[in-house]
């Protein structure tokens, strides 16, 4: 039992909890009182708004396998290479999901409760956390058909013989939205006969019934297991499909948006300090709707960026990109922000795309990425068709020289890199962005799935001595990507709550202006997104360049004079200029 509890916390947890399920609300807030107090913790003290997150903050996205050797477990090596060089670029860990699973690279979890032994153990996972803050995936849409709730539904044993969804195979489900081509319902044998399931993402992915209460309590217990191992982030993976209402598209429903703010409510109540992240790669409108009325996620994943920034780089045209930041709004300083990132583990999704780019225009980024060695993946619209979902290819691989020098690639995947990191919110950074993997076309013939091509395992040894060539495309964007990381943490103008302004310095440059939380910091950032030499004088919105004299350019480190007779960029430079005090 727990001594004390937040009373108003706890009263809107039963309000949810009856919006969710009814008159069954009082029973199920005592479940919680009781779930809470088996982990030995009570209220804590709420996390001042300016102290949610700061410039320090940066996440790297990672397997727990991403770093392989002969002398350690995965996880062991994956800490041992971080502390060593990661430290002062990236202070948080976000570990894939580490759990035994039986397909989709860890996303098809068989035992939540597990570390998967090939990886290591909840101790290697806690060392980590000893030098790095931990995120943690909660794979709320769906688990494996190999887990031991599926098997207790194949044999009806309660409570898991009522955590899946069964449906009639002759029910019109036609509206429901679709994220791949694979069929929405999978024929299995039950002990009481044949029961078609619910598989939104895959066979094997089996999703869950999110109406039953028990299903829900099953997962707040994992949650405030994952908190007692150290995670300071819990990212909800694919939760806009949880929620299944027959004559729906299944999708964004309310109650979906209710148990996302019950989660975040519990968190609140127990470990105030643990952010929640949503995971939702559809249309930016939909996407942004999980900030709630500051009450739902602390932080959702910026789809519509990664897309937006490959087409301006890669047709010389920022006009889209900057129209879209230009209308950008932001949740409540304090209360969420977006999670800026320019690839993941998965590709890089173009429904996000969805009324921010003309159909000439989306055809020539997909035209351009598959040049380059993407596989575009699809999904089935409700009349049958199929459309482009997203692009298997790694960003740095989209971004790198074909016609041009191999400089000029380099130069403009690290212009890519230095936008998402000057942009306003939580910067994330992939592991093969930050270490510049090309596309992994061999293991895409091993596993015939497209998104292996941006989903390498490195032996330590081979990757390091890649990283230490001095020539290598490797090394040159390793050491120049943690120089610019290291860097931005000295600017409180890179506070996730500092101002953005958005200015118009024309279709070859993208620039903003980011202000610290304080006002007593700016710096204007600008981006060549040509492979000719640019030059910015005096653009409209910003009295910056007309004031100072000289500024300080903290990516290069160098010090240009009079900005009001124009900044020479190089073909893909990216400056982060303050100005220059004599």
């Amino acid at each position: 039992m727990i001594k004390y509890i937040d009373h108003a916390i706890l009263s809107r947890i039963k309000r949810r909890l009856f919006n969710l399920y009814g008159d069954r609300a009082d029973q199920l807030t005592e479940r919680l009182y009781y779930l809470v107090g088996r982990y030995g913790v009570g209220a804590q003290p709420p996390v001042a708004p300016e102290q949610r997150w700061t410039e320090n903050d940066v996440f790297l996205i990672t397997y727990a396998d991403m770093v392989q050797s002969e002398e350690d477990t995965p996880l062991a090596t994956l800490k041992r290479f971080s502390t060593e060089h990661l430290k002062g670029a990236i202070n948080t860990i976000h570990i894939l999901p580490f759990y035994p699973w039986s397909s989709d690279d860890g996303f098809s979890v068989i035992d939540y409760r597990a570390v998967k032994t090939d990886y290591g153990s909840w101790k290697d996972v806690e060392n980590i956390g000893d030098e790095f803050k931990l995120m943690f995936d909660l794979v709320l849409n769906h688990c494996s058909s190999q887990s031991a709730w599926f098997r207790d539904f194949l044999t009806g044993i309660a409570p898991a013989n009522e955590y899946f969804v069964e449906m009639d195979p002759k029910t019109d489900l036609s509206a429901v939205v679709r994220p791949r081509t694979s069929p929405l319902l999978t024929k299995t044998i039950t002990r009481d006969g044949d029961a078609w399931v619910w598989t939104t993402f895959s066979a094997d992915q089996v999703d869950l019934n999110w109406k039953n209460p028990d299903l829900l309590f099953e997962f707040l217990d994992i949650l405030l297991l994952y908190i007692s191992h150290g995670a300071t982030t819990l990212r909800l993976d694919a939760c806009a499909f949880m929620w299944k209402e027959l004559g729906t598209d299944c999708l964004h429903l309310p109650q979906t948006h209710e148990m996302i703010k019950l989660m975040r409510d519990v968190c609140e109540l127990v470990a105030p300090q643990v952010l929640i992240i949503t995971e939702t790669n559809v249309p930016h409108e939909e996407n942004i709707s999980y900030f709630g009325q500051n009450d739902e996620a602390h932080l959702v994943y910026n789809f519509s960026l990664p897309p937006l920034l490959l087409h301006a780089l890669l047709t010389s045209n920022s006009k889209y990109l900057t129209k879209w930041a230009s209308e950008l709004a932001f949740p409540e300083a304090g209360k969420g922000t977006f999670f800026n990132f320019t690839a993941s583990h998965d590709g890089v999704g173009v429904r996000p795309l969805q009324g921010l780019l003309p159909k000439k225009e989306f055809d020539k980024l997909i035209h351009a990425v598959e040049e380059r060695g993407a596989h575009v993946s699809k999904r089935t619209l409700p009349d049958g068709s199929q459309s482009p979902y997203e692009l298997n290819i790694t960003y740095y691989s989209a971004l790198a020289s074909r016609h041009d020098s191999e400089g000029l690639g380099i130069a403009r995947f690290l212009c890519s890199q230095a936008v998402a990191l000057a942009f306003k919110g939580v910067p994330a950074v992939y592991f093969h962005s930050l270490v510049a993997t090309p596309n992994y076309h061999e293991g895409v013939e091993k596993t015939h799935q497209p998104r292996t091509i941006n989903r390498r395992k490195y032996n330590e040894a081979e990757l390091m001595h890649q990283l230490a060539a001095e020539n290598g495309p490797q090394g040159k964007v390793f050491r120049k990507y943690l120089q610019m990381l290291r860097r931005r943490t000295n600017y409180p103008a890179f506070h996730p709550d500092g101002d953005q302004k958005i200015i118009d310095a024309g279709p070859n440059l993208f620039a903003l202006e980011r202000t610290s939380p304080s006002k007593n910091q700016t710096v204007f950032c600008v981006f060549n997104f040509t492979d000719e030499e640019q030059a910015v004088v005096n653009p409209k919105d910003t009295e910056m360049l007309k004031k100072a004299k000289k500024f300080y350019d903290i990516l290069s480190g160098k010090t240009h004079s009079d900005g009001s007779r124009g900044i020479k960029l190089a073909p893909y430079q990216a400056m982060w200029l303050v100005p220059r005090i004599e």
